[in-house]
């Protein structure tokens, strides 16, 4: 098992895969290096990295305290070089781009590109909410199959999404155990969340301004309620060369392999 070890004695999980351009993926908040599972045919002729951040999937859990974007940034950049890549591709998934937007200003030097998924500068406090209200805290259902069942109705802006891609979402990313289903990162993920929530939230626009001149790209969940039109549209009028497309019947957030993120990411894997 691929494991690098952070200076502060922290094992981080990665994946390197494929030859080619380098793309370094970076999931959401409470996930995995899974959520790129279903980008990798988008990816294919790419070296795809992938890492689960720390307290997360395969990771070792480490002081909650440590769990922040500029940490997970280093994070990444230290596996960067520990693979001895100069430049990459930045694929950022929520959490992820927050963590890309957060390098921008001090290490744009290694980004050939930025891709964002579902993210932007400002965050919808619906979107917030319903993040909060589940972050480190295990579900209620004792099986995957109860679970499955339920999608649907937790997830209502996805309408349309089969019964097989909600049992991979649900059996990657929560254990079945005697006790219930378990989720797999650290609970105290949440503590970090609760305090930072009780400071003013830092202005993010000038860390995507500091994405200037780097190839960037946007995919959002036309159902989205963390990436809100308004900021979208924002985002568009400062970079009105940035690749975007809205994907229907998806809320927070996509799972990539939807056509329309597909012809973006191939769309902005060309310009890398």
């Amino acid at each position: 098992m691929p494991i690098l070890t952070a200076p502060d004695g922290t094992d981080l999980f990665y994946l390197d895969e494929g030859e080619g351009t380098p793309v370094l993926c970076l999931s959401g908040l409470t996930r995995t290096h899974r959520d790129f599972d279903y980008a990798m045919p988008a990816l294919a002729g790419h070296r795809v990295i992938r890492m689960d951040y720390r307290g997360r999937g395969q990771s070792a859990w480490a002081d909650y305290r440590s769990y922040t974007i500029p940490r997970e940034a280093q994070d990444a950049l230290l596996l960067l070089d520990h693979l001895g890549i100069e430049k990459a591709g930045f694929l950022g998934t929520s959490r992820g781009g927050l963590i890309a937007m957060g390098l921008a200003p001090v290490a744009k030097h290694r980004m050939l590109g930025v891709c964002l998924n579902d993210i932007g500068p400002e965050l919808g406090t619906s979107g917030l909410d319903v993040i909060m209200a589940y972050v480190g805290r295990n579900p209620r259902f004792r099986t995957h199959d109860e679970m499955i069942a339920a999608m649907p109705a937790l997830n209502p802006g996805f309408p349309n999404v089969p019964e097989s891609r909600w049992r991979e979402e649900v059996t990657k990313h929560f254990t079945e155990t005697e006790r219930g289903l378990q989720i797999t990162y650290d609970p105290k993920l949440r503590d970090v969340l609760v305090e930072a929530g009780a400071q003013a939230a830092p202005d993010l626009w000038p860390f995507f301004d500091a994405l200037a001149g780097v190839p960037l790209a946007l995919i959002r969940g036309a159902n989205s309620d963390l990436l809100t039109e308004a900021t979208v549209a924002e985002m568009r009028r400062r970079r009105p060369d940035m690749l975007f497309t809205n994907v229907p019947d998806r809320a927070h957030i996509p799972f990539l392999d939807e056509p329309e993120s597909v012809a973006v990411l191939k769309d902005w894997l060309a310009l890398l």
